[in-house]
């Protein structure tokens, strides 16, 4: 497995407090599926937080469907990212995944907010997103460094 760090300009440092997700990058038909929030415009590898007691793959399978409505079996983790951002460590686990089924989505009340809805989008085109991410230098931090998180992980692990 792969460690890449990514310092953001707002980095004190060092860190305090972490943060652990687990994402999967699912391929169909040269598409790749995505968490889209309708209402900000924003796009997103699925996946999320860790929870206690709980494997980095079983945390990868459980978000995706939550997410998406979509169950995979995952790969093992290849690619971590570790991103630092003021005095936070954002540990950003990556997986491949592979579509099983279908089940439920449950959003939690802030995506609900946002819209967040699947999105199957080609490859090339979603790459094509996540290249932009300086144009958010300045104004929008969080997506700046999303996009770039999402953009690396895409073009190291479908080299």
């Amino acid at each position: 497995m792969k460690t890449i760090d990514i310092v953001g300009e707002n980095y004190f440092g060092k860190w305090d407090k972490t943060r652990s997700a687990c994402r999967s990058i699912i391929i169909r038909e040269n598409e790749i599926l995505l968490s889209y929030e309708a209402f900000t415009d924003q796009w997103m590898i699925p996946g999320g937080g860790l929870e206690d007691g709980e494997s980095v793959n079983e945390c990868c399978i459980r978000e995706v469907a939550e997410e998406t409505g979509v169950q995979i079996k995952v790969s093992d983790c290849l690619l971590e990212i570790n991103e630092y951002y003021e005095d936070w460590k954002w540990v950003n686990k990556y997986f491949m995944g592979e579509v099983i089924g279908t089940t439920e989505m449950k959003l939690t009340e802030r995506e609900k907010k946002v819209g967040m809805q699947p999105r199957w989008l080609p490859i090339e085109e979603i790459k094509s997103i996540f290249a932009k991410h300086n144009i958010y230098s300045g104004k929008d931090e969080m997506r700046r460094g999303m996009y770039l998180r999402e953009y690396t992980a895409l073009c190291e692990l479908l080299k």
